[in-house]
């Protein structure tokens, strides 16, 4: 009998948590329109306003400054706009400042024009340049407007957390905008919106086991909001029009209050399956590199290269094994190519870089199992100097 798939890519999308399931399944009965007046209407609103509690808790937010949106990607083109309101009057944001490492969703800039763009460089090990960022804010050019900063909490490949506290100090002292990409973050680092001194954060349901196509803005306060991004019927307090998402919603609320009451047990679990992972592909290649292991990071992700062993060839070979797992980011529509990520750390762009994620449904059996293939295909790899 041929061998099930293994899956260990979790940062590209989460298996459909149990809660989840359950809770849209329930949600199939609520056919009413949320922003009817009518009973069968107040009733998927109030499933509705349930999963904004659920995933305002996760972020350490109010209810009231959710926004649900079809996804992070739809969040970050909402936030990253030159055009924001302070209540009803205009604010102007002249530039972004953007880190070297964030997902393309945040690194194209939003509304931003191209030369209103700006990136902020990374050290060599991985994390963003505090320093350079303060340099380029004091220089910014005030009279034309604020300065708007985007940072990621964990970066999506190397699973590398950033200093964004001391980040969000650099950013107000200078009178600036922060946004936090937590997508990765979420359900694996505590969230708390106004610890981290962000003024948004960005979250997405399919990572943290809810369904695809739901994401939120979520802000700090309820009177700085930039221009909406989708007009129309005025929906989620006039911030996104169109009919509410309802399935997709209240499976996202679902899967972030399992994320909130499992996040211990599911934290110290994969931490130790993590640990013991790398630890046997150090004893199954020694030569193997794990990107960012002397850095605090995630506790599920591991972002390695097995010298000689190019990254299209990687994935394809441990496909044919049957495990599923990614060559870097999960989100240019199945391209390959080099890691940005490892270009921004100076690493050589020909490293054939390889993320392994794990999640809640991740078992000591699938690590043993992982190890295992990881050294069947690095013990085929050519010798040094041949071409592979």
């Amino acid at each position: 009998m041929a061998a099930s798939r293994l899956y260990l890519d979790w940062n590209a999308t989460a298996p459909l948590h149990q809660a989840a399931r359950e809770a849209m399944l329930r949600a199939l009965d609520l056919f009413g329109n949320p922003n009817s007046v009518h009973g069968e209407g107040r009733a998927t609103r109030a499933a509705i306003e349930t999963a904004r509690r659920q995933v305002a808790r996760l972020a350490g937010a109010l209810p009231l400054h959710v926004v649900f949106t079809s996804g992070a990607t739809e969040a970050a083109n909402m936030v990253l706009t030159p055009e924001f309101r302070m209540g009803r009057t205009p604010l102007a944001i002249s530039h972004l400042y953007v880190s070297a490492i964030e997902h393309p969703a945040l690194r194209e800039g939003g509304r931003f024009a191209r030369d209103r763009v700006s990136e902020i460089p990374v050290t060599s090990d991985g994390v963003v340049d505090l320093a350079v960022l303060d340099t380029l804010l004091a220089v910014h050019d005030k009279p034309a407007g604020l300065p708007m900063v985007a940072i990621m909490l964990a970066n999506n490949e190397t699973g590398i957390v950033q200093p964004v506290g001391d980040a969000a100090k650099i950013v107000k002292a200078h009178g600036g905008l922060f946004v936090v990409d937590a997508v990765q973050a979420a359900g694996r680092l505590p969230l708390d919106i106004n610890e981290i001194g962000a003024d948004f954060l960005i979250v997405s349901s399919h990572k943290i086991g809810g369904p695809k196509g739901a994401g939120a803005l979520i802000s700090r306060g309820e009177v700085l909001m930039p221009k909406p991004l989708i007009h129309g019927g005025g929906q989620e307090k006039g911030h996104r029009s169109g009919t509410e998402n309802t399935l997709a919603i209240i499976g996202f609320g679902a899967a972030a209050g399992a994320a909130f009451s499992e996040f211990e047990m599911r934290n110290s679990t994969v931490k130790m399956l993590r640990d013991r992972l790398e630890n046997g592909m150090r004893l199954a290649a020694s030569d193997v590199i794990i990107h960012g292991a002397e850095q605090e990071r995630i506790v599920n992700t591991c972002f390695f290269t097995l010298p000689g062993l190019k990254a299209e060839t990687g994935q394809i070979a441990f496909d044919l094994e049957g495990v599923a797992l990614s060559a870097g980011s999960a989100c240019s529509a199945g391209k390959l190519g080099e890691s940005h990520v490892l270009v921004a750390m100076g690493r050589d762009p020909q490293l054939g870089a390889l993320r392994i994620s794990l999640g809640f449904a991740t078992t000591d059996e699938d690590i043993d199992r992982a190890i295992a293939v990881i050294a069947k295909i690095a013990g085929r790899r050519k010798p040094a100097g041949v071409a592979a």
